[in-house]
């Protein structure tokens, strides 16, 4: 093993570092942020869950959340193909037969599946989303000869 099995504990803390893990936190720092800096800074080395800890015992509020959303890249538009693509899972949805995926002509991608009894289903990726008439006709005979091809 060779660890320390001792946790740290947050009154080995002065209130100066309190205050500065505190600061860093309203920055934005992550529970590995705040871990590392107690190394840099005040050469303090602990793991992460005792760092896990400290956020608790401090009442530290992390901004991880907000940072996450930060990230996010903004939803791409569909890409128009032409064509419907459709593709078979090879494990099924939990409570499908089979399932697998569809993008149709005008970009518009989406889940399908094929339910115990052979109802089908269709989750588009664009809520409220309806292909055309001619995308469904065209996803209905694709389908239908993947799972011929399938074995099913």
């Amino acid at each position: 093993m060779g660890q320390n099995s001792t946790m740290f504990s947050a009154s080995k803390l002065t209130p100066e570092q309190k205050d500065s893990l505190h600061a860093w936190a309203a920055e934005g720092a992550t529970i590995s942020d705040l871990q590392k800096r107690l190394k840099d800074e005040f050469d303090i080395s602990i793991s992460y869950m005792d760092a896990r800890f400290l956020v608790l015992d401090l009442e530290i509020r992390l901004q991880e959340q907000k940072k996450e959303e930060e990230k996010k890249p903004e939803p791409e538009a569909p890409v128009p193909t032409g064509a419907v693509t459709v593709t078979m899972d090879h494990i099924a949805l939990p409570g499908s037969l089979v399932s697998g995926r569809v993008t149709f002509s005008d970009g518009e991608t989406g889940i399908w599946m094929l339910d115990q009894n052979g109802r089908p289903g269709l989750d588009a990726d664009t809520p409220g989303y309806r292909p055309s008439q001619e995308d469904v006709m065209e996803f209905q005979t694709q389908l239908r000869d993947l799972i011929q091809q399938s074995g099913l």
